[in-house]
This record gives C-alpha cells, structure tokens and sequence, in this order.
C-alpha cells in the first residue's frame, strides 16, 4: 500500500500539542461512539416501534454522515500536526 502523502520532514512536539493532539483523538472517538449508539438506537426504535420509521430513519441515515465528518475534520488537523501534504 503506498502512501498518498508527503512529509515536510521531520517534527517535534512539544508536551502541550502532544496532549492537544490526544484531546482532539478522544472528542473524534466519543463523536463517532456517539454516532453508532444512534444508528443502534434508531434501529432498536425502528424495530420497536414501526409506526415511526420515517422519523427514525432520517436519524439513523444521518449518523454515517456525520461520523465521517468528525473523522476527516481529526484527519486533517493531524496532518496539519504533522506537516503532511497529500499527493
């Protein structure tokens, strides 16, 4: 697999933009478990209760979406961390 980026060279961070970078890692963590506990959720409702499907639906079709954001908005703060361009 080859990589789709280039590195400006070599970092280094300081302690306190190590700690930011983990902060960032844990919100897109809780932000995309968040997103999956309402994909289950709806689901569980849909299943529950048919009768709101359409409600519940748009709700659980809406999650992927916005997990994918939470990610690519970590990815590309990380690779501003890091000095990376992509190809």
């Amino acid at each position: 697999m080859g990589s789709n980026y280039k590195s400006s060279g070599p970092v280094t961070l300081s302690e306190e933009q190590i700690l930011a970078l983990q902060e960032k890692l844990a919100r897109m963590r809780h932000d995309v478990v968040g997103r999956l506990a309402n994909i289950t959720a709806a689901a569980e409702l849909i299943r529950l209760r048919p009768e709101k499907t359409e409600e519940r639906l748009r709700l659980l079709l809406e999650q992927p979406h916005q997990a994918a954001d939470c990610i690519n908005q970590f990815s590309q703060e990380f690779e501003a961390f890091f000095g990376l361009t992509r190809l």
